[in-house]
């Protein structure tokens, strides 16, 4: 499936997509239990957002044992990465303060 700017852009519209894709950016990995820890939603809501992200070929995941861990497509078109990346910088201390409160809190321990 052919990405479109109309796609990504309604990907990125939900405030929860777009934050978990800039904490993507920032970790490279994550499962999707660290995912619901930090932005403090039920798994199922978080799954159903990465299946969205997924689909549209933003992400990548892979199994370890229970554990599915999630990473930005290398494959994704230029374009999007690049959109991406400028959304991350803008971003980025938000996104890393989000991270290190959930892991002083004890939220992103996998069990």
């Amino acid at each position: 499936m052919m990405l479109t700017p109309l796609q990504l852009f309604k990907n990125l519209s939900d405030e929860t997509r777009l934050t978990m894709v800039l904490l993507l950016r920032q970790a490279e990995e994550l499962c999707v239990c660290e995912l619901a820890a930090i932005l403090t939603l039920p798994q199922p809501k978080i799954s159903r957002h990465l299946a969205m992200l997924r689909a549209s070929g933003l992400l990548l995941d892979r199994r370890e044992g229970k554990w599915v861990y999630y990473r930005l497509s290398p494959h994704m078109p230029a374009w999007a990465a690049g959109i991406i990346e400028q959304a991350y910088l803008s971003q980025r201390e938000q996104v890393s303060n989000l991270a290190k409160r959930a892991a002083a809190d004890g939220r992103t321990v996998c069990r």
